[in-house]
């Protein structure tokens, strides 16, 4: 097995980046009409498109530093995908999406907090958004636990979605 480039660490969770066969993995995180109901679509993916995303995701890291990246939990079972990266080749978003089995554990707050404070102190931007489907209240909640605050909305693909903003002086003080 290759050795996996470890892009960030938590106490659960490590942020590796993809391998080139990883699209099966993709594929299977958004295979369920409840892991795609908030996502462009609202459809579970195809092995092609989980592929082109990949693909995508390998090129965002090469051309800004930053993606969304793989996530293992602490024994190395896939988890899901979380990182920042540009949205609309304008500003930095940050974006996740767990496994329905790692649902409900604070995982995704874990990933965001992380990622939010790794942004920061590699100084990629003064801040980034991130926006959830309307009914989408858990992502919403995690936003909000990291320090986020609610912007005016965004219409993507036909859904006035809710946007979400984080400075690095709005981070919430660490205990």
């Amino acid at each position: 097995m290759r050795e996996q480039r470890v892009m960030l660490k938590t106490p659960r969770l490590t942020f590796v980046m993809w391998d080139e066969g990883d699209g099966t993995l993709v594929q299977q995180l958004h295979s369920t009409m409840a892991t795609t109901r908030y996502l462009s679509g609202n459809v579970p993916w195809s092995l092609q498109k989980a592929e082109e995303r990949l693909r995508g995701w390998f090129e965002e890291q090469a051309r800004d530093g930053t993606t969304k990246y793989k996530l293992l939990a602490e024994d190395g079972r896939f988890v899901g995908r979380a990182g920042i990266s540009k949205f609309r080749n304008e500003q930095f978003e940050l974006g996740y999406s767990l496994r329905e089995e790692a649902w409900g554990r604070g995982l995704a707050t874990e990933a965001a907090s992380a990622l939010a404070d790794w942004f920061f102190e590699r100084k990629f931007a003064s801040g980034f958004i991130a926006f959830t489907h309307p009914e989408n209240i858990a992502s919403q909640r995690v936003l909000r636990k990291i320090g986020m605050r609610e912007r005016a909305p965004i219409l993507i693909d036909g859904v006035l979605d809710t946007v979400f903003g984080l400075t690095a002086d709005m981070r919430p003080a660490k205990l």
